[in-house]
Formats: C-alpha cells, sequence, structure tokens
C-alpha cells in the first residue's frame, strides 16, 4: 500500500496482520518547521545522517557496489557508528541480532542485492523468531531496472514478506530519512523484530533536496484492556499451582526486576522460555528450570499439576510448548504478549495484549499473600532443578566431561559475562549446568540456526564492550561462519570460542540412531579441520583440550589472552547432549 510520509509517498510493505499506521506525527519524522533542513547532499549520506539522528551506532556489511554512497557516507561518519566489514552477509546479520538482542536497540546491516540479500535471510528469520530489533539495508538495482530480472535482482518485498516484520522501499531520495526513521520506529514496536529497507542504487546516488534527519521517538507504550486484566487477576486469585513461562520481551522491556516482584507476591514458579535462559535469575527460589527441547521429569510434573500457565513476554514458540501440545485442555492459560497476533495463537482463557512490566504491575495489586501450599510446591520445583543443574548425574563416555567444562566456566566468568550458544544440541550442556543471574547476559538462535555462535560473539562484544564474551560452538556451526574469527581479530574483539568438536552433525545424528537404530547414520559425520592451527591461521590464539583436567589452565589463559581466543575441544559422539537415549533424547 502507499502511505503518505511528512511531505513525500514511500511505498510500505506489511505482511503482518497487525497493521501499523504511519505518519509523520505520530513517529516524529515529517518535515519541522523548526528544524533545519540539510541541502545539497545524496540519498547514501541521508541514510547515514538519519541512522545517527536515530542513535543507531554499530553497523554490519559485507560491502556492495549497489550501495557505495552509504559506505561513503559511513567512512566519513565514522566518529558516530562503528562499521564492521564481515566476511560473509550472514555473519553480518547474526552479528546484528545478537547486538540487537543484548542492547535492546537495533543495529544497521547493509547488503548488495541478490547474492547479499539472500545470505543474510538467515539472520533475518532468526530475529523475526527471537523478537529482536534489526534493520537490514539492500542496496538494490536502479529503478529503471526493476522488474526486469536485471543483474543479481530479487524481489525483496516477496522474498522478505514472511521472515521479516515490515519492508518499505522509498520512491525517492527525499523520502529516505522518513522511511529510515519508520524502520527504526516499527522495529521496536509492539514486538520487536527485522525491518528491510530497500535502497535502490540511483535513490542513494541521486541528490536529497530537502530532508530532515529526524529525532529518536521513545517506544509507544501497550496498554492492557483492563477487562482483560480483570479475567487475568480472577484466574490468577482462583489459581492452587500457577506457573510462569518467561521470554523475550522481558528482557527486551527490562522488566525483569518487575517480574520478580511478581513472582514473589504470588508465589508462582518461574520457567524460562527456549533460550531465554537470563530472563530470571537461576538461582531465585522460584527459578524450576529453562524449557529446553528436553523436559526433565520434575518439569513435565510441574505441568501436570500446574492449574494455570500465565505466560508473560513469550510469543510461546514451538520448542516452548513442545510443538503446541505442551498445554492441557483442563489448564487455564494467561498470555500477557504486546502483539495481538501471537496471543491471538495461543487461545488464552485471559488474552492480555500488552508490554509486560506495566501489565504484571497491575497484576500484582490485586494479590493476597501467596499460601504455604503455593510457596512449598514452588520451593520443591526450585530444588528439583537445582538438583538437575548440577553436574554428576549424566554419564559420559569421552574424556571430556562438557558438564564439568560448563561448570568450569561458569566459576570462572563474573556474573555479568555474556555466554552464546550456538545451533546445536551440544549447546544443551551449557543450557543444563549455567546458572544465569543477570538479564542479558545470554543470546542464542530461538530458531535454532546453525553458524549464529561466531559472528554473534562479535555483536555481543558491541554491544557490552567491558564484559567477558564466551560462546560454544559445535564443529558443523564453526565451519558455517568461523571464518568470522578473522573479522574478530582485525577488530581485536576480544572474544573467547568454545569449539564443541564431535566430528558429526551430532542432532541429526543421534536421530537418526533412535529412528533407524544405532550404526544406522548416513550423511552426519564429518571431517574437522585442526581448528587450533586454523585459529592461528585468523589471527588468534588458540589451544587444544583433550581430558577435562586440562581445560581450567587452558580457558584461564584464552581468558588473559589479549585479543581473540579459541580452545578445541575434542568430544565423543555419544556425548552429544546431556540426556537419555529415549524419545526426549533430540
Amino acid at each position: 500500500m502507499c502511505v503518505r510520509v511528512g511531505q513525500a509517498q514511500a511505498r510500505l510493505y506489511i505482511w503482518r496482520r497487525e497493521q501499523y499506521t504511519i505518519d509523520a506525527e505520530a513517529f516524529g519524522f515529517g518535515l519541522r518547521m523548526n528544524e533545519q533542513h540539510v541541502q545539497g547532499t545524496n540519498g547514501g549520506q541521508v541514510v547515514v545522517d538519519s541512522l545517527i539522528a536515530h542513535g543507531v551506532d554499530t553497523a554490519f556489511t559485507v560491502p556492495g557496489e549497489s550501495f557505495l554512497n552509504v559506505i561513503e557516507a559511513l567512512r566519513h561518519r565514522r566518529d558516530a557508528i562503528r562499521l564492521l566489514s564481515t566476511r560473509h552477509e550472514g555473519g553480518a546479520a547474526f552479528a546484528a541480532e545478537a547486538y540487537g538482542r543484548l542492547a535492546g536497540r537495533p543495529a544497521a546491516v547493509f547488503v548488495s542485492r541478490g547474492p547479499g540479500a539472500t545470505n543474510a535471510s538467515i539472520g533475518v528469520h532468526t530475529a523475526m523468531q527471537g523478537s529482536t530489533p534489526l534493520l537490514l539495508f539492500i542496496g538494490h538495482v536502479r529503478r529503471r531496472s526493476k522488474g526486469r530480472e536485471a543483474f543479481q535482482e530479487i524481489d525483496p518485498q516477496r522474498m522478505y514478506a514472511p521472515v521479516a516484520k515490515a519492508v518499505l522501499e522509498p520512491e525517492n531520495a527525499d523520502e529516505i530519512a522518513a522511511v529510515t526513521a519508520s524502520a527504526l520506529t516499527l522495529a521496536t514496536a509492539g514486538r520487536p523484530g527485522p525491518v528491510v529497507v530497500v535502497l535502490p542504487r540511483d535513490l542513494t546516488e541521486s541528490p536529497a533536496e530537502t530532508y530532515t534527519p529526524g529525532k529518536p521517538t521513545p517506544r509507544a507504550a501497550v496498554a492492557a484492556d483492563p477487562h482483560a486484566l480483570a479475567r487475568a487477576s480472577r484466574l490468577l486469585v482462583q489459581s492452587q499451582h500457577p506457573l510462569i513461562v518467561a521470554g523475550e520481551t522481558v528482557s527486551f522491556e527490562r522488566a525483569g526486576e518487575i517480574l520478580i516482584d511478581f513472582a514473589e507476591a504470588s508465589g508462582a514458579a518461574v520457567m524460562s522460555a527456549y533460550r531465554q535462559l537470563d530472563v530470571f535469575p537461576n538461582t531465585h527460589p522460584a527459578y524450576a528450570g529453562h524449557l529446553e527441547i528436553n523436559r526433565a521429569p520434575f518439569q513435565r510434573n510441574a505441568f501436570s499439576a500446574s492449574d494455570l500457565v500465565i505466560a508473560v513476554g513469550t510469543r510461546l514458540d514451538g520448542i516452548t510448548t513442545e510443538d503446541y501440545t505442551l498445554l492441557r485442555p483442563s489448564q487455564h492459560l494467561i498470555h500477557i504478549y504486546p502483539d495481538t497476533q501471537s496471543v491471538d495463537r495461543s487461545n488464552a482463557d485471559a488474552p492480555v495484549v500488552a508490554d509486560v512490566g506495566a501489565a504484571l504491575d497491575e497484576l500484582k495489586k490485586g494479590l493476597s499473600p501467596p499460601t504455604a501450599e503455593r510457596r512449598n510446591w514452588r520451593d520443591q520445583l526450585h530444588r528439583d532443578y537445582l538438583n538437575f543443574s548440577t553436574p554428576g548425574a549424566v554419564e559420559v563416555h569421552g574424556a571430556v566431561d562438557m558438564a564439568a567444562v560448563v561448570s568450569l566456566v561458569a566459576q570462572a566468568l563474573p556474573e555479568d559475562a555474556v555466554v552464546l550458544t550456538d545451533g546445536g544440541s551440544f549447546a544443551r550442556w551449557v543450557h543444563r549446568y549455567y546458572r544465569f543471574s543477570l538479564p542479558r547476559t545470554y543470546a542464542g538462535p530461538v530458531s535454532g540456526a546453525m553458524g549464529y555462535g561466531v559472528p554473534g560473539a562479535m555483536g555481543a562484544a558491541l554491544a557490552r564492550p567491558r564484559a567477558s564474551i564466551v560462546v560454544f560452538v559445535g564443529d558443523g556451526s564453526f565451519m558455517m561462519t568461523g571464518q568470522e574469527l578473522l573479522t574478530a581479530a582485525e577488530e581485536n574483539l576480544p572474544i573467547k570460542i568454545i569449539v564443541c568438536d564431535n566430528q558429526a552433525q551430532g542432532s541429526i545424528l543421534l536421530a537418526q540412531w533412535q529412528q533407524f537404530g544405532p550404526g544406522n547414520d548416513y550423511g552426519t559425520r564429518t571431517m574437522s579441520p585442526d581448528f587450533v592451527a586454523l585459529a592461528r591461521a585468523y589471527g588468534a590464539e588458540a589451544w587444544r583440550v583433550i581430558r577435562t583436567e586440562d581445560f581450567s589452565e587452558q580457558f584461564q589463559a584464552a581468558l588473559l589472552h589479549d585479543g581473540p581466543a579459541l580452545l578445541h575441544l575434542i568430544t565423543d559422539q555419544r556425548d552429544i547432549a546431556p540426556y537419555a537415549a529415549g524419545k526426549d533424547a533430540v
């Protein structure tokens, strides 16, 4: 559809059912009489000026000739925006996803049309599934070439509509500022997510006669309907064993303290949604663990006993809900989330479309002190979690015990360190045995995308420059985007990478064993390179670990190294995940 933005027209594509009204007054990016308009510049400069005006200070790219004027403008404004040139567009997008998740604001990604845009799609899809703000700018073909299957042309709207929150394209250079401001607003509005901006090459080369970069506008609050809150309050008061499932927008809103207060006032137990391990302190007496692909027996028992589930800031994704089978018909559901479409899908008894912080504050007002039975039930779940997350219960076949490795990492790191996990079954060792205390100290792909880890660690290092950054990555994942270690060395980002190498695509290998019998695998065993030599070739320091007892000393050496460092762990294919074989192991 076509909407008026300021004094210009812009093409705005939105695939979601929930439409966003775009107008200059609401978003604050229209032409203002009391602002000085900038004249005599080109569209590439307008993009960069607009990003700076709205507080964007980090960008990632694989440079392309279709947006040379943007790169030139970034060169002139490197005092205000730090640009990392990655080796692959997927790496750029993964880095931006981790940055957005940990910083709570979007980074910009610049890629070229066709191959660049398709390569970046994995990070955009990851940001959408993780509800992470991100901006992707695609340098597109010139307007006169559009629709002719020009060199490297794709249709960005048709391609990105299913995996992005919105796709926007200005009609002329004067519209670029308004469209950029709109993209920034949409990326953080309601449920956060990725927004794509298409920049035809001739627009970034063309003069912008008159424009204003605009000003940042606060994210609009999503207020709950009082009737929905009243319904939720009644269900909560009537409940005997309420169970909270906490997710991504708790972290985005920085509503962790509010959630703690609500859990204490209600006496509810708290579980974190899939790959949201840091939304609630793992040592708090209300915490009952992370909803991994595998469910611990005590967690299954908790859901069986719970008469009310309160989904707080989670869209209730497929892994968290066990492919949407988790809730039983007799169980009530309160769903608090700032997105109508996600709440509608859950069929909640009390659907509350709202920001979680304000909604929890309102619900807390109607609470009486929790009963002793409710507190005792919650406390027992926490004891079960502590037992479950203590190493020693899982038989290890190889010389490297991943449970012990994770515990040693946790002992060596300060509580504000950031830990990341890539896609793959090896990550479940971290998810089970690492206890997170503070918000925004974990990142990992909710989409399960392999290759997230190394570039994600770079994004984490820019979002949290004073924190220790440690990433666990499988050998298969490292081989997808591990070349970004060269980028980290070039930028002197002191990330620490732990490669868990079992020379297999472990998740699928285990699934083959379970479905077709041990030994009946095919296409899943792989050969690994010498990761120590490879890391050193990229400019990082590296060590190999073949026994658990060697890990601590070498990890300390990696932490002390001034720059990126890698530890190559040789693990056993029988130790793919910290769960017993059977239907719950994959």
